[in-house]
This record gives C-alpha cells, structure tokens and sequence, in this order.
C-alpha cells in the first residue's frame, strides 16, 4: 500500500467501533423482542431504532459519524429498548431505584427522558456542525438545546396521539404513573440532559469532528492523488 494510502486510511478503532454499536444494538433489539410485556408498546418505543439503524447504515459511506456518536447511539438504543420490553413503569432496575430511596414512582421513565435529550444533543450538534456555518458559533450551544427541547415536545405530542387513539391501551406507553405533570416533567428532563450535554461533551465532540474532517481530507486528497498518477499513466501510455 502506498503511503498516500496509509495516510488515508481511518484507524482500526475508528473503524470497529461503529460495527460493535451496531452489532450490540443488533443483540438488544432481538433479546428485548422477545415475549415483550406489550407488543404494542416494544413496537412504539422501538421504531426509533428500527428506522435510524438502516438509515445510518446506508448513509455511512457519505456521512460516517463520530465515534462519541456512535457510542451514545448505541447506550440510548438499548434503553429504548429494555423500556420498550418492560415499559418503562416496570422496569425491574427502576423497580429497585424507587424501593431503595423511597420514591414515589419508577424512575426509569424520567431517566428515559434525560437520555432523549442528552444523546440527541451530540446528534444535534453533529449535523449542524458538518452541514451549516454553525460549527464554531456561540449560537451552536443554544440551537442544539432548542432543537432538543422541539423533539422533546413533539414526542409528547406522539404519546397524545397514541393515548387518543388508543385509550387506555395507551397506558404502557405513556408510563405517567399517575402524575398530571408527567409531560411537563418529561420535557423538563430532556432540556436538563441536553444542556449537560452540550456542556459536558462539547469539547470532546469538537476533537472528534476535526479528527474526522482530518480523515475525510485525507481520503479526499489520495482518491485526487490516485486520479493523477491513473491519468499521467494513460498519458505515458499513449505517447
């Protein structure tokens, strides 16, 4: 292989690592189908996954995403799925928290919520930083929190509609547990974990991405390199 090669080619972690998130993932989506609580319900809380997994698949090649990404994907992807095979109000390690610290309900539900805005804020913030002129800005902080908050209040918009039509079905799914300010909560929880987020991980994120842009110039600049000496070839050939 020639240097120009070498120099292109990602590391072996970079290139393992999404293919062990995917293979887990994979492996938590089979097991969490299994004999679910409420089909229904698996169904519901899943599809986030049944839909993004195929999508970041077949957009890899294009749109490789960071490793951090990859990783935050794959840890909310398998809470999506232990609460969609319990519900979120049964799962036995929330269970434990409530009984261990005398609360009132199943906290799972609420640390669900976190999750829905802390690992969307680095999605975020990923496509706003390698699609528009944010990367870098003061405004990129507070438009990921924003975008995470809208998500948040159209997920609560989901369950409605799922309530709506479903009645009381519905119930597994939206896990309120009796709470009249269980949708004001669950907003609140995903704003928290957003801004955490974005404050906790910023930096982390911004070495990843120039790593990436690092890489992506290299494949770029030897793919151009190749072009050249394929063509001065053909040139030499034909004289």
């Amino acid at each position: 292989m020639s240097a120009a090669g070498l120099s292109a080619a990602p590391p072996a972690s970079r290139r393992t690592l999404p293919a062990l998130c995917a293979g887990l993932v994979v492996a938590g989506l089979a097991v969490s189908a299994w004999h679910p609580y409420d089909p229904t319900t698996w169904l519901l809380e899943t599809v986030w996954v049944l839909v993004g997994l195929p999508v970041i698949v077949l957009a890899w090649r294009r749109f490789p995403l960071t490793g951090l990404l990859c990783a935050l994907l794959a840890v909310h992807a398998l809470v999506l799925a232990l609460g969609g095979h319990y519900t979120y109000a049964r799962v036995p390690l929330g269970e434990w928290a409530r009984d261990a610290f005398g609360l009132d309900r199943n906290p799972y539900d609420r640390f669900g919520h976190l999750m829905q805005g802390f690992v969307p804020a680095i999605l975020v913030r990923e496509l706003l930083s390698r699609t528009s002129p944010l990367r870098g800005s003061r405004w990129l902080a507070p438009l990921t929190v924003c975008a995470c908050l809208a998500f948040s209040a159209v997920f609560e918009m989901f369950e409605w509609a799922a309530a709506v039509i479903g009645g009381q079905a519905a119930d597994a799914f939206l896990a309120t547990q009796g709470d009249v300010w269980d949708t004001q909560w669950d907003m609140f929880c995903a704003l928290i974990g957003a801004t955490v987020s974005v404050l906790l991980l910023g930096r982390a994120h911004d070495r990843q991405l120039a790593a990436l842009s690092v890489t992506a110039s290299c494949s770029g600049g030897a793919s151009t390199a190749a072009a050249r000496t394929s063509t001065a070839g053909t040139t030499r050939r034909h004289r």
